[in-house]
């Protein structure tokens, strides 16, 4: 099984269209994908037709249940629309964590041991993280295999993106091992000065950790998402859908490069 949190610490920049295409991509191939939304707002719950003001069955549970077995997390999974592809959905409710539980030990990986409980049901699992740093973006970072961080091409994100990079040094330290992670460049429209700027910013400050594959602005995002499916399922020949089909080939090759020398 492998985990793989979405993230970065500035709205606006894909996390949610890239946890939900990629996770889609993942899907189509016959891998059972599991899909965890840790951000308050809700954006990939209500995705796919859940409300986060409303449910009472969320990841929120996890944090706050005196027990979590391997019965109670399954409990709170919910099929999609997709064949392989499931979610736990988010609560409005994990908006008050951080005040709640930031100070208690051990909360910081409670994610992490709930996963271990969900190792022979699936093949991948994302998890979508809210845009601060907080007790949910540390559960998702501390848990995860890889991280990849969505950067919209313009300015204010690509600045903003040394701040990622301080707090995924911050979680090499507190995990004691180097954490991989892959910057993808998103929403790039090639007719736009700011957008041919920004990628050339990413790739002379930081082509160490660049993705090859670049997520162009694409409409099929935007009625995927109306229709409550995954770009691979509703437009697959769309240029988005096929940067997010070659983006999962990288990710899947990079891993395998990974395992292949841990292994020697």
């Amino acid at each position: 099984m492998k985990i793989w949190s979405v993230t970065n610490q500035k709205g606006g920049v894909g996390k949610t269209t890239s946890a939900v295409s990629l996770a889609g991509a993942q899907a189509l191939l016959g891998q059972r994908t599991l899909l965890i939304d840790l951000d308050p707002q809700g954006s990939l719950s209500t995705y796919f037709g859940i409300n986060p003001e409303k449910t009472t069955e969320s990841i929120y549970e996890v944090f706050t249940g005196e027990q979590i077995n391997r019965k109670s997390l399954t409990q709170l999974i919910r099929p999609t629309d997709v064949d392989n592809l499931f979610i736990i959905p988010a609560s409005l409710r994990m908006a008050t964590l951080d005040r709640k539980i930031s100070s208690i030990d051990g909360k910081g990986l409670v994610v992490s041991h709930c996963l271990e409980y969900l190792t022979l049901q699936f093949d991948h699992i994302y998890l979508d993280c809210p845009p601060t740093l907080g007790v949910l973006m540390i559960n998702a970072l501390a848990a995860c295999d890889h991280i990849i961080v969505p950067v919209q091409t313009e300015f204010l994100a690509v600045n903003g993106l040394r701040r990622m990079q301080s707090t995924i040094n911050m979680i090499e330290q507190s995990r004691g091992f180097k954490v991989d992670y892959t910057i993808v460049p998103t929403l790039f429209d090639q007719r736009t000065r700011a957008s041919m700027h920004s990628l050339d910013t990413l790739e002379q400050d930081f082509n160490d950790f660049l993705s090859q594959e670049i997520i162009p602005v694409d409409t099929t995002f935007r009625d995927a998402s109306l229709a409550g499916l995954p770009i691979s399922h509703y437009g697959k020949r769309s240029r988005g859908a096929i940067a997010y089909q070659n983006l999962c080939i990288e990710l899947e090759k990079f891993e395998s490069v990974n395992q292949k020398v841990e292994s020697i």
